[in-house]
């Protein structure tokens, strides 16, 4: 969907003033026909793991924790206050995470009890990541 390649540039474009930000995605798996939603999990999870390798990594997950936009920023914050390893957010497929991904995660973050496409929550979590960072600097881009 190019709109949401477009809105996850334009966020990414902004976040970079703020931090150091790439956007990371795993291939996507050939023959899944031929594979259980366990197996597609486990693949998808060894992948990510690669990736995210050395980082802190925070799962984007329905059951994880919600916040409201400025305690997203605190949080944010002391996270980075902290040092250390690179904050790693990791979107899930539509399977959802394997036990071992769960197991390496620190920390679980929701962006609603609702259900999203990976693709849409790519967009609306980086522009809560920017919207998190003008809180911490006070721009006047958040409006309470």
């Amino acid at each position: 969907m190019p709109w949401v390649r477009a809105g996850l540039d334009l966020y990414a474009s902004r976040i970079v003033h703020y931090v150091r930000f790439e956007v990371k995605e795993i291939p996507e798996l050939k023959n899944v026909g031929a594979l259980s939603e366990a197996q597609i999990k486990e693949k998808e999870g060894a992948l990510i793991l690669k990736e995210a390798a050395g980082s802190e990594i925070i799962l984007l997950d329905e059951r994880g924790k919600e916040f409201r936009s400025v305690e997203f920023a605190s949080e944010l914050q002391k996270r980075l206050s902290r040092g250390g390893k690179d904050l790693c957010f990791v979107i899930g497929g539509a399977y959802g995470f394997s036990p071992e991904v769960y197991a390496a995660a620190s920390d679980k973050l929701s962006l609603s009890k609702m259900t999203f496409s990976h693709q849409m929550v790519r967009v609306v979590f980086a522009e809560q990541l920017y919207r998190a960072f003008t809180i911490m600097k006070g721009e006047p881009y958040h409006h309470e």
